[in-house]
């Protein structure tokens, strides 16, 4: 049986050159909830496991041109639709672990900022999760790191840069922080908003502080209402880190603390705070870079925009607050998955044991508002 790994059909993807077919055999409505960008869907997932023969008509008119990446979730089944592809004479491999293994991949790049430092971008494609690395004048910290630690440990040796601070924008919804382990491990402070460190040990990044970074000036700004301790960063006017407060089309959705019952406000309560989180970003500098928690799909670093570019692009970001805080509170889109034990988890209620993380956050974002 041959198999692919996620980091080479990646880079595989990435690089444009030849690009595999990414086949994926589960059922129809797991494959349009969550699915690697591109691949298309055969669902022939009860045939394959209640008798593969019953699999081979729908996978005969498959092209054959080109290689067949098969999966699933685990990339189990999956090694069955490859089994059946390649008696039908196609080249077909299976993705490693599945959409598990896809989860995990991460990519990174230099953002293009007029820093005296380097910042540099983090994505997950699997996740559309977004985190970065700030380093200057030899030292570095990190904002919203997955659990996957030792892709952060690798950009700061690849840049011989030493770690000397961990911040979260929020309690994160749909992934497992790796903050608090990643301090922890170096010894340095994990930074976060009182409002979301609950039961976990954190050094306070309250409103107007400004923590220093080499040469450059990170100020921290509260900006609640996606969740109670939510913050954006400033990084010496130049870039936003902005968290789940403002991504580049939508903004935070409202609900989710409220509904994982560790906050006491409601949804048109947090509708109406974050409007006015979101006016305090917006008297920044229009040139300075937004870079968010997420990004739909499978975001291709750098991930950037001007805050005049997310002023322009971003619908949300021109409704009254009336019409703002309506609109956030009626319209509720689909939860991410687990999101109760993931945020109870990222304020330190719940400890998930380290061989259930994966399968904990596996799934979309879904943390933006539609």
């Amino acid at each position: 049986m041959q198999e692919i790994t996620p980091k080479e059909l990646s880079e595989q993807l990435q690089n444009g050159d030849e690009d595999p077919l990414v086949l994926d055999i589960r059922h129809e409505e797991d494959f349009e909830e969550w699915h690697i960008p591109g691949s298309i869907n055969v669902d022939v997932y009860d045939e394959l496991t209640e008798g593969s023969d019953q699999a081979k008509g729908p996978l005969s008119d498959l092209p054959r041109n080109e290689q067949i990446v098969t999966v699933c979730a685990a990339g189990v089944v999956s090694e069955t639709a490859t089994e059946v592809l390649q008696e039908l004479d196609y080249d077909a491999v299976t993705l490693t672990d599945g959409m598990n293994g896809w989860s995990r991949v991460h990519r990174h790049a230099e953002v293009p900022a007029d820093l005296d430092g380097t910042l540099i971008q983090v994505a997950r494609p699997g996740k559309g999760c977004l985190s970065h690395v700030l380093i200057s004048d030899g030292v570095a910290v990190v904002f919203d790191p997955s659990h996957y630690l030792d892709k952060y440990e690798a950009i700061l040796d690849e840049y011989e840069a030493e770690l000397v601070g961990v911040f979260d924008t929020h309690a994160h919804a749909d992934h497992v922080s790796g903050a608090a382990e990643l301090a922890d491990r170096h010894g340095v402070p994990y930074y976060l908003h009182p409002k979301d460190a609950l039961a976990i040990d954190a050094t306070p990044a309250e409103d107007g502080q400004t923590v220093m970074v080499g040469s450059l000036d990170v100020e921290v700004i509260h900006t609640p209402g996606h969740s109670e301790g939510s913050v954006s960063f400033d990084i010496d006017g130049v870039a936003l880190i902005t968290g789940d407060t403002l991504f580049h089309e939508s903004v935070g959705r409202v609900e989710l603390g409220v509904e994982a019952g560790i906050e006491d406000s409601d949804v048109e309560q947090n509708a109406a705070t974050l409007y006015e989180s979101l006016q305090r970003l917006l008297d920044r500098t229009e040139d300075a870079l937004v870079l968010p928690a997420h990004d739909p799909g499978s975001p291709e670093p750098p991930v950037t925009a001007s805050l005049a570019e997310v002023r322009d692009w971003n619908d949300d970001l021109g409704r009254d607050r009336e019409e703002f805080v309506k609109e956030l509170a009626s319209d509720i889109p689909d939860h991410p998955p687990n999101f109760e034990r993931v945020k109870r988890t990222n304020v330190g209620q719940e400890s998930v044991p380290a061989d259930e993380v994966a399968e904990l956050e596996l799934g979309p974002n879904n943390c933006a508002a539609e």
